[in-house]
């Protein structure tokens, strides 16, 4: 095996994925399970494995060194109201927590960043791993977009950028010209229900990345479950910002919205 590497790993995909690219590109892998949201199935495909509480940063850097990692890539969902379950957390990390200005996702990755940066530890960006998860700018699905979804999807592209670039959340829920529901903690899927909850069938769902979207930290992405929530509420599309939002298991998740006449296309956002 080649460079050694580490992987931290939240819930979803994404830590499966980037596990076997690097496995291909001859990285010898040491992965960190986040207990409560990586997937057990890890495990059994990591050369060297641990399970860590998310709050237990000195075991995550003590993990890490004794495996000689000195760089690590942090991938996949970890739940943000975690930070509200203090007791889970060592003193040391609820001293930085305390002393943070704000918690939004970018303050806490970029505090997590610097103190493993202090320790020799440097995060790398996952996206050379990722490129063919990226979608070129067009439709993707049977279904084109009609003139009320086009209204939508360019309101839904303003939205999500703005609060995308708040620091808030990546997804907007339109619907009639009229936004409908945005994301906060509680992430993509759960929005999605939402706005079918307060606007009914038909809702259009858009995702964007920051302006400035720092790629080791919080990639936004899209997947086959993002297409069977709208398929629960009856929504009518996705857009998501072409090179920009990552999209998961493409093929199934095109199949199934072709299957619900349920528009899928990638957008540039640079011109709202």
């Amino acid at each position: 095996m080649g460079h050694r590497i580490g992987i931290v790993a939240g819930s979803g995909m994404l830590p499966f994925l980037i596990l076997e690219k690097a496995k291909k590109k001859d990285y010898a892998c040491t992965v960190v399970g986040l207990k409560g949201e990586a997937d057990p199935g890890l495990e059994g495909k990591a050369e060297v494995f641990r399970w860590i509480e998310g709050g237990d940063i000195p075991g995550l850097i003590s993990f890490l060194k004794k495996n000689g990692i000195h760089e690590v890539l942090m991938v996949g969902k970890v739940d943000q109201r975690q930070i509200f379950e203090e007791e889970r957390f060592d003193q040391g990390l609820l001293v930085l927590l305390r002393s943070m200005k704000d918690k939004t996702p970018t303050s806490l990755m970029e505090a997590l960043i610097k103190l493993l940066g202090r320790e020799g530890i440097r995060v790398i960006d996952p996206t050379p791993f990722l490129s063919s998860y990226f979608c070129q700018e067009g439709v993707m699905t049977e279904f084109k977009p009609n003139a009320e979804m086009e209204n939508d999807i360019q309101l839904g592209s303003r939205m999500a950028k703005k609060i995308a670039d708040l620091d808030v959340g990546q997804t907007v829920i339109v619907k009639d010209k009229t936004v409908v529901a945005i994301e906060g903690i509680e992430g993509t899927d759960e929005t999605i229900k939402r706005g079918g909850e307060l606007a009914g069938k038909g809702i259009v769902a858009v995702k964007a990345a920051r302006t400035s979207q720092d790629m080791k930290i919080d990639l936004p992405g899209v997947g086959l479950r993002t297409i069977e929530t709208l398929v629960e509420v009856e929504g009518a599309a996705l857009c998501i910002e072409a090179l920009k939002v990552l999209f998961f298991q493409k093929e199934e998740a095109i199949s199934l919205a072709n299957n619900n006449k349920i528009l899928i296309m990638a957008k540039e956002f640079k011109d709202i």
